[in-house]
């Protein structure tokens, strides 16, 4: 796949409406990986000296040039993640080779020495490895990076892991044949990036990269060269840039790392080095004097962005001093971005979003970033309220105050990370490495980083933070770029205009005042109610409660994470419980409430208030249910469960926050209206037809906000949290059930609570029976998008759960080998099963795949071919062998997570199912046969199918 820088993929994807606030910068260093050893002393460091990298890892270079990475680590058990990074991408190809950078990461899938074909996959997906989910690669301007993760509890697949690896540095096959099947997959792949943003993009990205060569080198290449060029070229590629002083091996994992470090040393050891190898051309970016502005627009593109860039030289962290400084640049990032979200809470918010932000660019470049997405249009109203909060922090500084709470943000971060350093898990070690080797970014132990941490960041003034405004912005090096509608490009403001707004921005400001309150969540201390049943589930170590006032309460403690807890609660009801007339107003009820933060807190009083806990607390109300969910660190868990009982007991209305939310929903969706993009108009159909054109599945529309009533959502909301009696809560993570008793006695003992227990109500809403096709006209590019629905009833079991589940593991196997690999007619193909007991049991099984519109009926019909063989042969043991080691390795790691086990609980007893099923998958497993995969394709692939395409407007 083709990958952007992180800043890239945030302009590009800047198109999007941020319905709410942009989210906050991160605040902790980007280049920073955690570990257990490096003891430090008490003495203040030496700000000169270099950063020290982290002793855990072992690193060394072969004679031949190749680097290698070894580090062992248990998180998770009997995995290891492995990479092979090529210092090479897209920059490094001459004009007669652009995207085939990218070109020869997919054919290293399709061929090499020791795995002929497709063998690579089909062997790994074997051993539990899915493609595209866990095998993957990606390639960027700079470099090329193939991820595969696997289990080290197999010597033989552990061994052969690292055999893929030295066949893609040195033994892929590049046959023609396989050569120009791939072409049509890379062009699928190149489709479906087309749209806005690509044209877009196009236009501007000459001058925001100053006519560099990464401006020319974009990794998916041109549809010219990727038809045309002959596979020789392709060999060129691969022989200069995929050499041994240009790569690395890294793999961090659950193993011994003498003899990791053996098999490396013999495998890769025979690469012979090149002789009089071609220069690796370091490309720059120039620097420009004069600020940059580009005006695009397209049919497509549905609001306005202004991003205004200030590009500077990038900077490398080396010694403690620049590490010192990277903590000054995040508490900066987090205070602009606090100071920008509160914008979007006011009555009358200056646009649909923003954010200021300092990060790496691209090549030799950092940049400062201010993004505004305009509200009706208005380019100057949007840029000058971003661009005057950066002026304020210039002119005024921010607060002492805002200083401290950043600095106790950060230090929670890093403390979080310092917590569960024994728990860290191996995928988050592998990328420090990857850009040590691409970058030379260094790599320090959470151990040292925390101890200077708390040594360091006291000491960081006010003033010191206040002065990086003034490198962050400048006049030079900068570029504009506004984005908008076509309709609206005669609205638009001139070159001149903008620059205008630019440079002038600042005129009349005050200084920020830093609002807070200092009063206890709770005024009133609640009256709790004891424990009075508990039950235990021994099995799976789960315990059961009932307090007095009717609350049920689940918990599982556990191990796998040391500074994690999580939570959540249910109750049956939600929007399902009220009329029509009152569904838009229980549909926004809990995200109303919620901003109007709760007690005598306000939202943006209560963001201050929590700054540096860990806690996360968020009600919600849907369709058939209402609840919470959240998390705490374990030092955090009471003011956790007092925010959640105020949320029970303490709503807050705040009319002012509302009315700018809902004023800048208005905006979004009337942009929506006036130039509705394809994926929108496709996806909406997609919902009304599956929704049998239900009125509470119709599309968002401006007048649907004006049904609301802000005095009769809190009502809703009220009534919804008012029984706490029939709600069941959910505990899972590093507690102690002692320590833990006292406060769910207090807090939720607490909450009021009847002896009634609610219900919903069945809607009625259900998919239309019978063939149903429907082909929707929308958009310029030559693309395509197909979905295949059925649907029906179901008889509710974990037997035939797992049966669909089989069934679209299989399906989609089958899928990727014939649309994929043999008729190269997508890129990407989807077969998924979902099911649930409520309102009534029901599956649906969905296909989907992107592709040319005149293969649209060709690849249906394939499709078609496949789904008949199924029901007349069933699946082949070999597929049907390759979904139960998938499953098997995916539920080995599930069972060690936090995450999996609360959705799993809350499931289980929503549904009525025993708590303990998880354990007998192994046994649901074993029913998944040829022949009952074949009964189940006939009994889910049946008579109610709906296929809905999405083809480009026809030609007048």
């Amino acid at each position: 796949m083709v990958r952007f820088p992180l800043c890239l993929s945030l302009l590009l994807s800047a198109t999007l409406v941020l319905a709410q606030s942009a989210p906050k910068a991160k605040s902790a260093p980007q280049k920073l990986a955690t570990s257990r050893s490096v003891k430090t002393q008490n003495k203040s460091p030496d700000l000169s000296s270099l950063i020290p990298l982290d002793p855990d890892v072992k690193v060394g270079k072969l004679p031949n040039g190749l680097t290698y990475y070894i580090r062992k680590n248990a998180e998770p058990k009997n995995r290891a993640e492995l990479r092979l990074v090529i210092r090479a991408g897209s920059v490094l190809e001459t004009d007669n080779q652009q995207g085939l950078a990218h070109f020869m990461e997919h054919m290293e899938f399709n061929g090499t020495k020791n795995f002929p074909k497709n063998e690579l996959v089909n062997f790994l997906q074997s051993a539990g490895v899915r493609f595209g989910a866990d095998l993957n690669a990606y390639t960027g301007f700079d470099e090329t990076v193939y991820q595969l993760p696997v289990p080290t509890d197999s010597a033989n697949v552990f061994t052969q892991a690292f055999q893929i690896l030295e066949d893609w540095a040195h033994n892929a096959t590049i046959d023609p044949t396989e050569v120009d099947k791939e072409r049509g997959v890379i062009l699928e792949e190149r489709r479906l990036g087309r749209g806005a943003g690509q044209r877009m993009r196009d236009k501007y990205f000459p001058a925001l990269l100053n006519d560099s060569q990464y401006a020319k080198r974009l990794p998916i290449g041109t549809e010219q060269v990727l038809t045309t060029f002959k596979p020789e070229t392709l060999r060129q590629f691969y022989k200069d840039w995929y050499r041994p002083d240009l790569m690395a091996v890294i793999a961090v994992g659950d193993f011994d790392m003498k003899q990791v470090e053996g098999i490396i040393r013999e495998k890769f050891g025979r690469i012979p080095a090149v002789k009089s190898e071609k220069p690796r051309t370091e490309y720059d970016i120039p620097a420009h004097k004069d600020t940059k502005v580009v005006i695009v627009t397209d049919p497509e593109q549905p609001n306005t962005v202004v991003q205004v860039i200030y590009k500077r030289p990038e900077i490398k962290e080396k010694t403690l001093n620049d590490l010192r400084e990277s903590i000054k640049r995040g508490l900066f990032n987090t205070m602009i971005g606090n100071r920008i979200q509160e914008l979007t809470q006011r009555a009358d918010p200056p646009f649909l979003g923003g954010y200021s932000n300092y990060s790496d660019f691209l090549g030799n470049l950092d940049a400062f970033t201010s993004i505004a997405v305009a509200k009706e249009g208005n380019v100057e109203k949007a840029i000058r309220a971003v661009l005057d909060e950066n002026a304020r922090v210039k002119q005024f500084g921010f607060t002492a105050t805002e200083l401290a709470r950043a600095k106790q943000e950060f230090m929670t971060s890093v403390e979080q990370a310092y917590s569960e350093r024994d728990k860290t898990r191996s995928v988050n070690f592998v990328n420090e490495y990857v850009q040590n080797f691409t970058d030379k970014a260094p790599y320090t132990s959470i151990d040292f980083y925390y101890n200077f941490l708390k040594k360091e960041q006291d000491g960081i003034k006010l003033g010191e933070v206040n002065a990086l405004v003034d490198q962050f912005i400048h006049n030079d090096n900068r570029a504009v770029i506004v984005m908008a509608p076509e309709k609206d490009k005669a609205k638009l403001p001139t070159v001149a205009q903008i620059l205008n707004y630019v440079d002038d921005a600042g005129k009349g400001l005050t200084a920020y005042e830093d609002k807070t309150l200092n009063s206890p969540l709770l005024a009133k201390q609640p009256t709790g109610s004891p424990v009075v049943n508990e039950k235990q589930i021994k099995d799976i170590d789960v315990t059961e409660w009932t307090l007095k006032n009717g609350v049920h309460v689940v918990l599982k403690p556990t191990n796998f994470k040391n500074d994690q807890i999580l939570f959540s609660a249910s109750s049956l009801g939600g929007t399902s419980l009220y009329d029509l007339k009152d569904f838009q107003s229980a549909r926004f009820s809990s995200t109303l409430t919620a901003m109007g933060g709760t007690g005598e807190y306000n939202q943006i009083q209560l963001g201050k208030f929590l700054s540096g806990k860990q806690v996360s607390v968020f009600p919600f109300v849907g369709e058939l249910s209402e609840g919470i969910n959240g998390s705490a660190a374990p030092k955090d868990l009471e003011t956790a469960l007092q925010l959640l009982y105020s949320y029970f007991t303490q709503p807050r209305k705040d009319a002012d926050v509302v009315k700018g939310f809902l004023s800048n929903q208005r905006s979004s969706l009337q942009n929506q209206i006036n130039t509705p993009t394809p994926a929108k108009v496709f996806q909406d159909t997609v919902t009304v037809t599956l929704g049998n054109n239900s009125p509470r599945r119709q599309p968002l529309r401006p007048d649907d906000l004006d049904k609301i009533d802000l005095d009769r959502a809190l009502k809703i909301y009220q009534e919804r949290f008012a029984n706490a009696g029939d709600f069941t809560f959910y505990f899972v993570g590093n507690f102690k059930e002692d320590k833990l008793k006292p406060l769910v006695e207090k807090y939720l003992g607490g909450l009021p609570s009847t002896d009634k227990a609610e219900k919903f109500n069945d809607l009625g809403i259900r998919a239309p029976k019978g063939q149903i096709s429907k082909t929707v006209y929308k958009g310029v590019d030559s693309k395509a998008s197909v979905q295949l629905v059925y649907s029906g009833d179901l008889t509710w079991s974990p037997e035939n759960a797992t049966q669909l589940d089989a069934l679209a593991e299989v399906l989609e196997i089958k899928l990727i080998e014939k649309l994929r690999e043999e008729e190269s007619g997508v890129y990407g193909v989807g077969a998924n099963a979902a099911y649930a007991k409520y309102p009534v049991p029901r599956y649906t099984f969905r296909i989907n795949f992107g592709c040319a519109p005149e293969n649209v009926e060709k690849l249906i019909a394939k499709t078609q071919e496949l789904i008949n063989d199924l029901k007349a042969k069933g699946a082949l043991p070999t597929d049907i062998a390759k979904f139960k080691a998938e499953t098997q390795r995916e539920t080995e790691v599930q069972l060690k997570d936090n995450q999996f086990w609360l959705g799993y609980l809350q499931n289980q007893y929503y549904n009525g199912d025993a708590p303990d099923e998880v354990l007998h998958e192994k046994e649901q497993l074993s029913k998944v046969t040829v022949e009952s995969t074949k009964s189940a394709a006939n009994q889910y692939f049946g008579p109610n199918l709906i296929r809905l395409v999405l083809m480009p407007e026809k030609k007048q």
